[in-house]
């Protein structure tokens, strides 16, 4: 099962969002919860420009092609010259030890730890030609439409210049559109497996949500239940430590599970329930009538979601991996970034339109791809193969299903690592990075842009991230030319800057 959370951040009085979702707690009643929520849901009515809900008429076939989206985000900066963007006759300290093997895809050999995603390439377009001006962690750059970034606006968790989440704004178009979803429905915006930075000695950088379009718009967060069966020892800052990771490898009993703080207690049927909750709106349709604050209404949407949770058959078996052949579990990877990717899968398939998996960091600063020491053993070892078996057999599996022509697959990263070694690592470097895409409309084998000798610089088609935003928003079938209204009723771009790439489209 999942565990489907929001931030566990406290509201102005004092009640965290955990304790909202506790669906028989008849003491919000009393809380007089009456001040503003920090970013009120927005108006009903569609206040995009460009069409309604942000939807261009268009004859261009790729528009709209993509009906769900998985995105697995790998964060830290995988290292392009040690995978997609190889330099096999560059000097020995630009060029690493691993050696490219041919793939599928002509003009694009790839690192010999990928052998399956090698396999596979003739269905994915590779991107190596993304740069920006910045050597630090940028999740928040990569994935909105930030014009800038800076350090302070990474590593705040809730910052008035940020921007929606990118899945936070395909949810909201797609209500403003359709209308909200069913009760019992599989929610959209599912972000798997922890929250951000959950399990590192500090809490720093800025975790995806809806900014200005409100706290409704937050993606719901996962949590992982399970053992870690490998361990690894790394050394980042201090000595070296022995840190058991479920990302080199998890337990088949590990899990995702709906929050056990809205688990039904041993002694409280679903026919109590329903009592308890019939109770619960009597005393509600009395305060309603005093009370209409942004903030009673967040509570009233996160309650609603609870009980939607706890009695929707269809989501407890879409989060049951262990329905799942064995073979093709340990086809994706028994580590917590396979079965991950293969959680996206099952949710995709039952509904979910837009899921995201993140390779984060555990024990230690410097962890996950973020490669400044220990590089050569941590890819050769953890990394790489984690990747090759998640991603090609995510592909695999798509396709297999009818699913990958509907469903875009986005390997997306914030930054590179340096041209040259730095000891036995490689430090930050935004001046050119690779990232790939599959399915929804992308085009099948194809390489965007180069890179120069070193993997220094592009040579060729240089693009930035709001281009790669812009075409993942058209295959969407929203404009990347839409204005969203904030909470002064301002226009604010979806996309400040940047073009489709016509050349990544199928």
């Amino acid at each position: 099962m999942l565990r489907i959370l929001g931030s566990p951040k406290r509201l102005c009085d004092g009640v965290t969002r955990r304790e909202l979702l506790l669906a028989g707690g008849l003491g919000l009643c009393g809380l007089g919860i009456d001040r503003p929520a920090p970013a009120a849901p927005p108006p009903q009515a569609p206040p995009c420009e460009g069409g309604e809900g942000g939807v261009r008429a268009t004859r261009d076939r790729s528009f709209g092609r993509a009906k769900n989206v998985i995105l697995l985000y790998l964060f830290g900066g995988p290292s392009h010259l040690d995978m997609l963007d190889m330099k096999p006759r560059a000097p020995a300290e630009v060029r690493g030890e691993f050696r490219p093997i041919r793939s599928r895809l002509p003009g694009c050999d790839v690192c010999e730890h990928l052998p399956r995603l090698a396999q596979v390439l003739d269905r994915v377009t590779v991107v190596r030609s993304l740069n920006h001006p910045w050597n630090f962690h940028g999740m928040m750059w990569a994935t909105t439409g930030v014009p800038e970034s800076n350090v302070p606006l990474e590593e705040s968790q809730r910052n008035p210049l940020h921007m929606p989440y990118l899945g936070s704004v395909h949810a909201y178009l797609d209500r403003q559109r359709h209308g909200p979803k069913p009760h019992g429905a599989i929610p959209d915006n599912i972000i798997l497996p922890f929250l951000l930075s959950s399990r590192r000695p500090a809490e720093l950088y800025a975790r995806p949500h809806g900014a200005f379009l409100g706290s409704a718009y937050d993606p719901l967060w996962t949590e992982f239940r399970g053992r870690a069966t490998r361990s690894m020892v790394r050394r980042s800052f201090g000595p070296a430590a022995e840190i058991f990771d479920p990302y080199l490898g998890i337990t088949s009993a590990s899990r995702f599970e709906i929050a056990p703080e809205a688990e039904l207690p041993a002694d409280i049927t679903l026919d109590r329930l329903q009592r308890r909750r019939s109770l619960l709106d009597q005393f509600d349709r009395s305060r309603r009538t005093l009370d209409q604050s942004p903030a009673a209404r967040m509570m009233d949407n996160q309650r609603s979601l609870a009980f939607s949770l706890l009695n929707s058959i269809s989501i407890r078996t879409a989060l049951d991996l262990e329905q799942e052949p064995r073979r093709l579990r340990e086809g994706y990877g028994m580590t917590l970034f396979g079965q991950g990717t293969l959680q996206a899968r099952r949710l995709v398939e039952a509904g979910c339109r837009f899921v995201t998996v993140i390779w984060d960091e555990v024990g230690q600063l410097n962890a996950g791809w973020d490669t400044h020491v220990d590089q050569h053993n941590r890819l050769k070892n953890d990394l790489l193969p984690g990747l090759d078996f998640a991603f090609s057999a995510l592909i695999n599996d798509l396709e297999a299903r009818g699913l990958l022509d509907e469903t875009l697959v986005l390997v997306m990263s914030e930054m590179g690592r340096t041209p040259r070694h730095e000891g036995d690592g490689r430090g930050h470097w935004g001046r050119a990075y690779t990232n790939f895409f599959a399915g929804g409309g992308m085009a099948r084998g194809t390489v965007v842009g180069h890179t120069d000798a070193l993997g220094a610089v592009p040579v060729d088609r240089p693009l930035s991230a709001k281009d790669v935003l812009a075409t993942i928003y058209h295959l969407l079938g929203i404009d990347p030319h839409t204005n969203l209204l904030d909470r002064f009723n301002r226009p604010v771009p979806l996309v400040p800057y940047g073009e489709v790439v016509r050349e990544m489209l199928g």
